[in-house]
C-alpha cells in the first residue's frame, strides 16, 4: 500500500476548505495563500492553486480586483463573495462534524473515559 498516495488524497480533500479559510480572513494575493499554506505545513503549488481559484471565481464564490504594482505587472487580489461566505459556512459545519466523528473513532480508550466523565 502506498501511504504517500493516501496522504496526498487526504490533503486534496481539505485543500479547497483551507484556501477558502485563508481568503475568508480578507483580500489576498495568491502567493500569500501559498505562504500561509506552507506555514501550516500544507504544501501547494501555484500550478494547483490558480486553476482552483479560477474555478471558485467562476462558481461565484470569489471575486478579485487588480492592483497596480510598483515592481511589475498588476496583481490580482482575491476576496470572498456573499455566496462564498455562505458556501464556506456550510463547509465549516461539515468539517467540524467530520473532525468530531474522526476524533471519536480514533480516540484512545483513556481519552474516551475522560470525555465521558466531562459530559
Amino acid at each position: 500500500m502506498d501511504i504517500q498516495n493516501t496522504q496526498s488524497q487526504m490533503r486534496k480533500g481539505v485543500l479547497e476548505f483551507c484556501i477558502l479559510s485563508i481568503i475568508r480572513q480578507g483580500e489576498v494575493y495568491p502567493s500569500d495563500i501559498v505562504d500561509k499554506m506552507k506555514a501550516a505545513n500544507l504544501q501547494i503549488l501555484e500550478g494547483t492553486l490558480y486553476p482552483l481559484l479560477t474555478r471558485l471565481k467562476n462558481d461565484g464564490l470569489l471575486t478579485y480586483r487588480w492592483v497596480e504594482s510598483n515592481s511589475g505587472p498588476p496583481r490580482k487580489y482575491f476576496l470572498m463573495t456573499d455566496k462564498g461566505l455562505e458556501f464556506y459556512g456550510a463547509l465549516e459545519k461539515t468539517w467540524n462534524e467530520l473532525a468530531d466523528a474522526v476524533h471519536a473513532l480514533t480516540a484512545q480508550p483513556a481519552d474516551l473515559e475522560t470525555e465521558n466523565l466531562n459530559q
